[in-house]
């Protein structure tokens, strides 16, 4: 199956899979809010982070190994791939071991991170986040068994299977809400789901790669281990350093602020997640398929493809940036819950000019992976990490909740300024002249929107309802997506698409 059309079908399967998600999500959230109190809220999205930082032990082995995988499974290279299947195991097995240890040295920790608990006692503080720490840890017992279906570009599997366990948690979590009013409840309800979700995808993948079972597997050779160890390395700084920049945020707040306020930012960074979740399905759909172009085509195919998705993500990622500048505030606070959940303006417009930079950053970073290009800037990472930490702590401590996003925002860009020129000089052999050419271009025209339309949301959102604020959304839509066409319709990345999009580009330029 071609390139296209399994990019395709990933992408399909995706959008339902985050449309189902983002529904639920909604409706889990509110009930969340409708039974238990804003404390609750915050203390459930303070451990999700803190879990998140407790991952930087997988420290890029998925990432290393999927890369090495590209290769033998286009192939067909079954005995290679048992080989690399292998060490993937034991290499998670003892990621969930680090994991465990580490988690449960910081349980003593959770009184002091957590000052003002709502009354909440430290018996219940660390039960709850035991809870969480089982399941963070039981996913790596099964976690390396998707790395071949997603290196067959068959990422629909993994995303089927995420959806269908969604629903089934939700659902149970929100009777149990209802019928208990018990946050203890709520979560062993979503431990008991995901246990039975982990125990199906061992069985399905046992079935599904029969041959993944046999006992006669060939060690790799020094060079491909050498391959794999000197990537994991690269690969660690960089989960290190992005767990410090991106994780770090909600136990910033609790610390300095109380964990209410973790609450209250959740809920606007869901909506901002979810739609950023849409948009990173076309892209992490074709990581796979970025492999395969790299292990199969020239490297001028290849960067006329890099071109095409960059340009496609800053569309994208801009339109998502400008329609929750202008929206999201209302919708949160008019339509959904009231003033007393609203976050500052400055403060939201520093976390989507991140999301927009985001964009960039998703296109060189799966292009990166797909490449394998992890050396050459394993330290960014620390130094970004080191960046956030410093300027969100000061900023918190100066200026309040606004300062934790100046430190977000200043170390994101830092990679946007310096991960193209690795990628250009190191891999294209281009300068990056262009790159930053076309994204001075975009930035002004995305800017512009915004700045526009800010008068006529002030009279369209004077009285927010369903109806005014349907009529902005299509306003917003409208007004931007015109634009944007206006100004980049003649450029090649906008004719490649267009011509996709009408089905001109035979599917022969982009097979295996």
């Amino acid at each position: 199956m071609g390139r296209v059309r399994q990019a395709g079908k990933n992408i399909f399967f995706g959008y339902i899979s985050n449309f189902i998600i983002m529904i639920i999500g909604f409706v889990q959230r509110t009930a969340f809010i409708m039974v238990l109190d804003r404390t609750l809220l915050g203390v459930n999205s303070l451990y999700t982070d803190i879990l998140s930082m407790l991952s930087l032990a997988e420290l890029g082995i998925g990432s290393a190994l999927n890369y090495s995988l590209y290769k033998p499974v286009a192939r067909g290279d079954q005995e290679k791939i048992k080989s690399y299947m292998r060490i993937y195991r034991k290499a998670y097995l003892a990621i969930a071991g680090v994991i465990a240890v580490v988690g449960l040295a910081l349980t003593p920790f959770l009184p002091y991170l957590i000052k003002e608990s709502g009354g909440i006692s430290v018996r219940d503080l660390t039960v709850y986040y035991l809870i969480f720490l089982f399941n963070t840890v039981s996913t790596y017992f099964v976690a390396y068994k998707y790395s071949l279906s997603n290196a067959q570009q068959r990422a629909y599997i993994q995303t089927n299977i995420a959806t269908v366990t969604k629903i089934a948690t939700v659902f149970a979590q929100i009777i149990i809400l209802f019928l208990t009013k018990n946050f203890l409840l709520y979560l062993l309800t979503q431990a008991a789901v995901e246990l039975l979700q982990k125990i199906f995808v061992s069985i399905y993948f046992n079935r599904l790669y029969p041959y993944l079972r046999d006992r006669d597997v060939k060690k790799l050779d020094k060079e491909e281990t050498d391959i794999v160890v000197t990537k994991t390395k690269a690969l660690m700084f960089h989960k290190i350093g992005d767990v410090a920049r991106l994780s770090t945020d909600s136990i910033i707040i609790t610390y300095f602020m109380n964990v209410d306020w973790v609450g209250i930012v959740g809920n606007y960074t869901m909506i901002i997640t979810y739609a950023a979740n849409f948009i990173s399905v076309i892209f992490n759909s074709v990581i796979s398929g970025f492999g395969n172009l790299v292990a199969t085509e020239p490297k001028e195919k290849q960067y006329q493809m890099f071109k095409v998705y960059r340009f496609f993500a800053c569309w994208l990622y801009g339109f998502a940036a400008v329609g929750f500048w202008l929206l999201l505030t209302p919708l949160v606070t008019g339509i959904w819950l009231d003033e007393s959940w609203r976050l500052g303006q400055t403060a939201l417009t520093l976390i989507l000019i991140d999301l927009y930079f985001k964009g960039g950053r998703v296109v060189l970073v799966n292009f990166k992976i797909a490449a394998g290009i992890f050396e050459q800037d394993k330290y960014l990472s620390l130094v970004q990490g080191a960046v956030n930490l410093v300027l969100s702590v000061i900023g918190i401590r100066y200026i309040g909740l606004t300062g934790v996003y100046v430190g977000t925002v200043v170390s994101g860009v830092m990679a946007n300024l310096i991960q193209p020129v690795i990628v250009y000089r190191d891999y294209f052999g281009h300068s990056a002249g262009t790159y930053f050419r076309d994204a001075g271009k975009y930035i002004g025209v995305i800017g512009g929107v915004a700045l526009i339309m800010l008068p006529a949301r002030n009279v369209l959102l004077s009285q927010v309802n369903l109806i005014t604020f349907a009529v902005m959304v299509m306003v917003v839509t409208v007004v931007y997506n015109g634009v944007f066409f206006l100004f980049f319709r003649r450029t090649e990345e906008f004719g490649y698409l267009w011509r996709l999009l009408q089905g001109k580009i035979a599917n022969k330029d982009l097979r295996k």
